[in-house]
């Protein structure tokens, strides 16, 4: 299923009820750092009713409010006239992907400053890509860093031993097919 629209119209239009993985959103809100939470809490309202990432809800809420927060402030400079565009495809057997851009020029993220530098640990702003980083297990960035891509893949089901929560599998061990065609 795929759904296209504004947030107020797919908001009142969709109900979890109606929700079954897999399911593709685009939508877009105007640039109101208001509107992040009611947005994020939309969307995992439908994201939990899905199951398409069971148990890692908190950690993909995490990171799209900060990829929210990061395009209303720092991409489109808090500009109300400005909108930030979120696609969302989610799927039971592939986990969940979010695409988030703004309307700004961009930047480069490998010219960040190191959020956990000792001159950094004060500062005001400067965490957000980091804990994207932590929450999701693929961080991307597209058109010159003004579109975000946060991929988490379903939890995957273990043969053999059990592996300790915080054994983390390296990025490469990822099946091709689940980097291929996914939304």
């Amino acid at each position: 299923m795929v759904w296209v629209g504004s947030f107020k119209s797919l908001q009142t239009a969709l109900r979890t009820r109606f929700i079954r993985t897999p399911f593709q959103v685009h939508t877009w809100i105007r640039t109101e750092i208001t509107v992040i939470s009611p947005v994020v809490d939309w969307f995992m309202t439908l994201i939990v009713a899905s199951r398409c990432v069971a148990g890692k809800e908190d950690l993909v809420a995490l990171a799209l409010q900060e990829a929210l927060n990061n395009a209303m402030l720092h991409g489109n400079s808090l500009d109300p006239r400005r909108l930030v565009h979120i696609r969302c495809c989610c799927d039971h057997n592939k986990g969940v992907l979010f695409i988030v851009r703004d309307q700004g020029h961009g930047f480069d993220p490998n010219q960040l400053p190191d959020p956990l530098a000792l001159e950094n640990l004060l500062a005001e702003h400067g965490r957000g890509i980091h804990l994207m980083k932590l929450a999701m297990d693929e961080v991307s960035f597209r058109r010159n860093g003004a579109e975000i891509h946060l991929r988490k893949p379903p939890e995957q089901k273990q043969e053999g031993f059990p592996r300790r929560a915080h054994e983390k599998v390296p990025k490469w061990i990822v099946r091709p097919s689940l980097r291929a065609s996914f939304c």
